[in-house]
């Protein structure tokens, strides 16, 4: 893994995390517990600073940037951004899910218990409501979540995503 300080700031990140071997985490980066950032995954906090909070699982590829002197990237508890999403500049809630490639731009919102779908394209200063599902290029609503169901979900992918590294932790 590359942990690198830049300007005078340096990732931290709490020891019951798993990052990959081949992760890089660079700059004003704060991961909270019980995260993983997994194979070839970019968080690079060098032009403003990266928020990362509690069981979030940033999957294969995926890169969190942020926006020079304007946007820094904010991601609350519970959040799995999938295979090669981008997250660049913006705010993810609580209890989200960033499907597989999906992008999400400058000064966006992303509410608690929504999901971005795989492949959506997420463009700028777009609020995406709490309990709704977005999709396409660029995004636009296709339905309500049923709250019910969802819930469970979103915590079942944080809680296994926290087994999964265990089993790469013990290997270590």
């Amino acid at each position: 893994m590359i942990i690198k300080s830049v300007n005078g700031k340096s990732p931290q990140i709490p020891e019951d995390c798993y990052i990959a071997e081949n992760a890089t985490i660079v700059g004003d980066v704060k991961i909270g517990d019980q995260c993983s950032i997994w194979f070839n995954a970019v968080v690079r906090g060098d032009v403003n600073s990266i928020t990362i909070g509690n069981k979030v699982n940033i999957q294969d590829g995926a890169v969190i940037h942020c926006t020079y002197q304007k946007h820094p990237t904010v991601i609350g508890n519970n959040v799995s951004i999938g295979h090669n999403a981008i997250v660049h500049g913006c705010t993810i809630h609580d209890n989200v899910l960033i499907g597989m490639g999906a992008i999400v731009m400058d000064n966006c919102v992303v509410e608690s218990n929504a999901i971005v779908a795989a492949g959506s394209v997420i463009t700028q200063n777009t609020i995406v409501p709490s309990g709704t599902i977005y999709a396409g290029v660029p995004a636009r609503k296709v339905k309500d979540i049923d709250q019910s169901d969802f819930a469970g979900e979103i915590e079942r992918i944080s809680n296994n995503y926290v087994m999964y590294s265990g089993w790469f932790k013990d290997q270590d």
